[in-house]
């Protein structure tokens, strides 16, 4: 039987649970190719890319989020922080203000 998307996902879910974010990354990023409108798997995915220091991936993957739903706020928070890590303060300001516009004026 084929695993499905949900499974693959699953998988990806408790690879990065269990502190393993290039394992979920690679579960994860064929997911995104198939389905690049589904934002669950881009958010798990982009975090693992984020946490295994993929920053650029990370970087595109927020960006994709945020094209798909420009309200999201955590997508915004994740792309500045994603954009700080790679010493791009400037670029990343105005992500991290509109998170805060979106939050009740939390910058973080």
């Amino acid at each position: 039987m084929a695993e499905t998307t949900y499974d693959t996902y699953a998988r990806g879910r408790r690879s990065f649970d269990l502190g393993d974010p290039i394992g979920a990354a690679r579960l994860l990023a064929p997911l995104a190719e198939e389905s690049p409108d589904n934002r669950t798997v881009l958010e798990l995915l982009g975090r693992a890319y984020f946490h295994s220091a993929q920053l650029s991936r990370a970087e595109e993957t927020f960006r994709r989020i945020i094209e798909l739903d420009p309200c999201d706020a955590w997508a915004h928070i994740a792309l500045a922080r994603s954009l700080e890590r790679q010493n791009r303060g400037a670029e990343a300001a105005p992500y991290r203000r509109m998170h805060a516009v979106m939050s009740g004026g939390s910058l973080d």
